[in-house]
């Protein structure tokens, strides 16, 4: 074994997969470990950390090293960072190279380093802020898939936001992503959707018809009767559901659904498929699923109902998909809905539900493994509700959905884009309380505005810029060596950082960091633009400053694309 070759390996694979900096050369990284691990006359090493400190002061990597190697040289750590630091020949790339505490490393980049990968970034724009993770791979991504019985609410809304702007985050980072919406169609919510417009119709005509006990009490469904009536007027009033059935589910369903895609157009959602419950019946998929579970002898019958052994793949229990009257259940649906996702062929399966299906993953992932593939290939991300309030105060309920507050109303107050970036500034497994009044401000307190505003501030510097007769179409060759001031120094690290963030969130499927970071970037821009002029009387300073606006602007740009939204020019 080539353990020399083993340990540079590690150490390459954690500098792209932890750090990315494109901020640090990966031959320049090997060069100095080379040497380094030549004059200490190590030969294998059991690991590497490398690490951005919390705080600054302490530079903007540091590593461990010397701890590790301790036990194996018999020496104290800080001795052996010493000899580390001292047999690197070419300290070029840092300003400074300091051993600290028992022995860690830390390194400060020079600022002709940070100007010349400024500069880059301003050359090469998107190609110099993403990397190509996915390498083709396909991904499927469902997501919203809400019962087409009513319009669509925050937890919708929420499942809406993460998964556009997951499917726009692996798009960047290379994978090939389809984005599907699973309507359920058929079964007995659809069928009851119906039964409540005929009861609300009946009613409007003046016949005492008993609503259902479970039906759907929202004002929507007043609606939806009401325009019955006025297109259709008596030709129902003497029918009874079961011959009516057809018309009254079928009209309420595809009016509602109409409404959920209005919605999510408006939300700026969109979707590359839209596979109907409906179909997998009509088209023989779920008979074909119950056929193939049978056949690999994972099915039974007990107590007059058709099994699946889901306690053979880890579930908790096994699980009915034919009950005794001879019905499906809801799990079978879903069976012959994955079994079609897989035979797609998609390399990873994405599934976002709400977090109150958590206990249905096991059983999901018992059907991906009986049906002959690794359980995770499903991923399923869950995303929590949320708590409307106004000025802190929870809101009341909905007029239109009669139980909850609807996404479209939220929409109409604050606008798509303030909703899909307060959805994107938590976890989607955690609880999030949306306050309205908040989310309306224009100032910090509303984090969208906030993001946004310094896009359209930096172009709105531009045009000033330009009215003072700055050749701005010259900003790349400026001069940015001459930004020296701390606030100028610590937006170029954080720009430079964004790498790093990308490739994490989209290894870790987690398009909230893209948040976190334009909300950091904007934090450090605004107050640095408070306090230094941009545009001066010293010219070469001020194609710098504005370079370095620019390339705050791309990132900014970059980073509220992937999330969906707009990149103002003005506010």
């Amino acid at each position: 074994m080539n353990t020399r070759f083993s340990f540079f390996q590690f150490v390459d694979f954690h500098f792209r997969h932890c750090l990315n900096l494109k901020f640090m050369r990966k031959k320049v990284v090997a060069k100095i470990i080379e040497d380094a691990v030549k004059s200490l006359g190590v030969e294998a090493l059991p690991s590497v950390e490398i690490e951005i400190p919390r705080n600054e002061q302490f530079g903007d990597l540091s590593s461990t090293t010397a701890l590790t190697l301790s036990g194996i040289l018999k020496k104290p750590p800080r001795k052996i960072a010493e000899e580390i630091v001292g047999s690197i020949r070419d300290k070029s790339l840092f300003e400074k190279i300091e051993v600290a505490g028992p022995g860690f490393i830390n390194f400060t980049f020079s600022k002709a380093y940070l100007a010349s990968e400024i500069r880059q970034l301003l050359t090469q724009g998107k190609k110099f802020l993403r990397e190509d993770i996915g390498k083709g791979k396909k991904v499927q991504i469902e997501f919203v898939s809400a019962n087409p019985t009513g319009p669509l609410h925050l937890g919708h809304g929420r499942g809406g936001a993460t998964g556009e702007a997951l499917a726009n985050l692996l798009r960047a980072g290379g994978y090939r992503v389809e984005r599907e919406y699973y309507v359920n169609d058929a079964g007995r919510q659809v069928k009851l959707l119906g039964l409540s417009v005929f009861a609300r119709y009946q009613q409007q005509l003046g016949a005492e018809y008993p609503f259902p006990e479970e039906g759907y009490k929202g004002g929507y469904i007043e609606n939806i009767a009401q325009e019955i009536v006025r297109i259709h007027g008596k030709a129902f009033l003497q029918a009874s559901f079961t011959s009516a059935e057809d018309f009254f589910t079928g009209y309420a369903y595809e009016k509602i659904l109409q409404g959920i895609k209005d919605d999510l157009r408006d939300f700026g959602i969109s979707f590359d498929t839209w596979q109907s419950e409906r179909e997998l019946f009509t088209e023989g998929v779920v008979e074909k699923s119950i056929e193939e579970l049978n056949e690999k002898g994972f099915l039974y019958e007990q107590d007059g109902a058709i099994w699946f052994k889901a306690t053979a793949f880890g579930d908790e229990k096994d699980r009915v998909i034919i009950k005794q009257d001879g019905e499906y259940t809801y799990f079978t649906s879903d069976i012959a809905y994955h079994r079609g996702k897989l035979e797609r062929r998609f390399d990873e399966l994405i599934d976002i539900w709400g977090a109150d299906h958590h206990g249905y993953i096991p059983r999901i992932h018992a059907v991906i493994e009986a049906l002959g593939h690794p359980k995770e290939k499903l991923k399923v991300l869950l995303v929590q509700m949320v708590t409307l309030l106004r000025g802190g105060k929870p809101v009341q309920m909905s007029k239109r959905a009669g139980e909850f507050v609807t996404l479209r109303e939220v929409i109409d107050e604050v606008g798509a884009d303030t909703t899909k970036f307060i959805f994107l500034t938590r976890r989607p497994d955690s609880q999030l309380e949306f306050d309205l009044e908040a989310a309306k401000a224009q100032s910090a307190e509303n984090p969208v505005f906030y993001v946004q505003y310094a896009h359209a501030r930096i172009n709105s510097i531009f045009v000033h810029a330009r009215d003072q007769g700055i050749a701005v179409e010259n900003i790349p060759d400026a001069k940015l060596e001459l930004l020296s001031q701390p606030e100028e120094i610590r937006i170029m690290k954080k720009l430079l950082f964004y790498p790093m963030v990308f490739e994490g969130a989209v290894s870790a499927h987690e398009p909230h960091r893209i948040t976190f970071y334009i909300q950091e970037l904007a934090g450090i821009f605004h107050p640095y633009y408070n306090k230094h002029r941009i545009v001066t009387e010293d010219v070469p300073l001020t194609a710098a400053r504005l370079a370095l606006c620019d390339a705050v602007s791309i990132v900014l740009r970059e980073g509220l694309e992937i999330l969906g939204m707009k990149a103002p020019e003005k506010m």
